[in-house]
């Protein structure tokens, strides 16, 4: 024969149907309508299981007090008190929710966003609309001056730019980077597949940059001397592109020159701070 018993302690009538819903719990920024459906079960559980067990005549604010619910947030492990940046940007969100029910209003509402934004997100050209002239006067690669003529004196991090540029030049240089003589990519047909002959790369004479000296700038002048060493035309075709770009987009560059030992405007003596000169590490 089966016997079925209780598996709880009979209360005492008043308490058992003094059981009422528990008031909703508000932690870290959640409402209780965000909860998942687990989490707003769990939430009422101890507020049952409380007043159940006869501890129905504390208040619903100590109850809250006594409660840990750190772990709401819809079972997820959220780190309490962590905002969400969806919460900051309500735009956004939207975009992000309906991703999924449909991805071409999304895209296009993806695309109008950026339209609107587009002056935040692009920032204005602060270079020169003017095309950056390129002289050469006896350029020897082993030992010659390359001289930068700007159209106002450089501020502090058009120095900083430009001598980065300059330092990231010389860099790849010295590891090899602009061999003109292994150039089997850029010289392939574009109709083929992209194929690399490592044994040819390997054997191919190799090049280097030998030395550089510092960065000197005089008002709106200024020169480095290079020992490129290798004949290479392919260094100076990349400084040329990359000065070409930082001219047009950041600080405007009337000219440069390849060689000479003078330069229109450049006092050799000059060496003091106090009048316009200084020296940048390369």
């Amino acid at each position: 024969m089966l016997i079925l018993q209780p598996c709880f302690t009979a209360l005492p009538p008043n308490k058992f149907l003094s059981f009422r819903r528990a008031k909703p719990l508000h932690h870290a920024g959640f409402y209780s309508g965000l909860l998942s459906p687990v989490t707003r079960m769990r939430t009422k559980t101890p507020h049952s299981q409380l007043e159940t067990n006869g501890f129905g005549g504390r208040d619903d604010e100590e109850l809250e007090d006594a409660i840990d619910v750190s772990w709401a947030g819809g079972g997820f492990g959220g780190r309490q008190g962590e905002d969400n940046d969806y919460d900051k940007d309500p735009e956004f969100a939207e975009i992000m929710g309906s991703c999924l029910d449909d991805p071409d209003k999304a895209k296009s509402k993806m695309e109008e966003r950026l339209r609107k934004k587009r002056n935040k997100i692009l920032h204005t050209k602060t270079g020169s609309a003017n095309p950056m002239k390129v002289h050469f006067n006896k350029f020897v690669f082993s030992n010659s001056y390359i001289w930068l003529e700007f159209y106002n004196a450089p501020l502090e991090q058009d120095i900083s730019l430009i001598s980065d540029t300059i330092r990231s030049w010389h860099i790849v240089g010295r590891l090899g980077g602009c061999n003109s003589m292994n150039m089997q990519l850029s010289q392939a047909s574009l109709d083929m597949k992209p194929s690399y002959d490592a044994i040819q790369g390997a054997n191919v004479t190799p090049t280097t940059f030998y030395n550089i000296g510092d960065l000197e700038v005089q008002h709106n002048l200024a020169r480095i001397w290079v020992d490129i060493g290798t004949v290479e035309p392919l260094l100076l075709d990349i400084l040329i592109n990359a000065l070409t770009q930082l001219s047009s987009d950041y600080v405007g560059i009337k000219q440069v020159m390849f060689g000479g030992s003078e330069f229109e405007g450049w006092e050799e003596n000059l060496k003091s701070e106090d009048v316009g000169y200084n020296v940048h590490k390369i």
